[in-house]
């Protein structure tokens, strides 16, 4: 009897994962490589201007997390192709277009604004576009490589139920069955 640590896992079929799950592994990678890529810039500022610093460490960082969003996050099973790094990287400038213009808005309203309310305001600004920019991705750039469109059929279901279920009240059990959740279980409605 071989030990179980020897064996080899076995998958089962290509199942691209949920939307919560995606959903999590899109914040890891993203928080994960924007926090590398911001060490990386500052050392990178050492050797030339920030700006010119920011955009090569910008271009690679987009590159780096569209092919982890290919095959981790979103799990077509292959490397991102030139469409979708296209696709990523216009929905990553419409992200930096949405937070450069939370933080213009509240200069022109607040002259000068402190260090925490500017914080504030970028990283609210830069939570709603990552939220938008997850649904790009997930719905229109990632979503050709899955089962034939029945997964972005889902997808787009349990966005729509949530929008609704955002204006009313769930109510949340208080005993948990005994059985495994999937993000289908918390979708309001199903």
């Amino acid at each position: 009897m071989k030990p179980q640590l020897a064996q080899q896992a076995k998958t089962v079929g290509d199942v691209a994962p949920g939307p919560f799950a995606s959903f999590v592994r899109f914040v890891v990678c993203g928080g994960g490589i924007g926090v590398l890529s911001s060490g990386a810039v500052a050392l990178l500022a050492g050797t030339m201007p920030w700006a010119v610093a920011n955009a090569v460490i910008t271009v690679a960082s987009t590159v780096l997390c569209t092919e982890l969003h290919a095959l981790f996050t979103f799990g077509t099973g292959k490397r991102a192709g030139w469409r979708q790094h296209w696709q990523s990287a216009g929905s990553a400038t419409a992200a930096y277009a949405v937070t450069s213009l939370a933080v213009l808005i509240l200069h022109l309203v607040q002259a000068s604004p402190g260090m925490l309310t500017e914080q504030v305001v970028y990283l609210s600004a830069s939570g709603l576009a990552g939220i938008g920019r997850f649904l790009v991705l997930r719905l229109f750039v990632f979503a050709g490589g899955r089962d034939g469109g029945q997964d972005q059929d889902r997808d787009r279901a349990f966005v729509r139920k949530a929008a609704a279920a955002r204006r009313r009240v769930v109510p949340v059990p208080t005993r948990l069955p005994n059985r495994v959740l999937t993000p289908a279980a918390f979708a309001v409605g199903s």
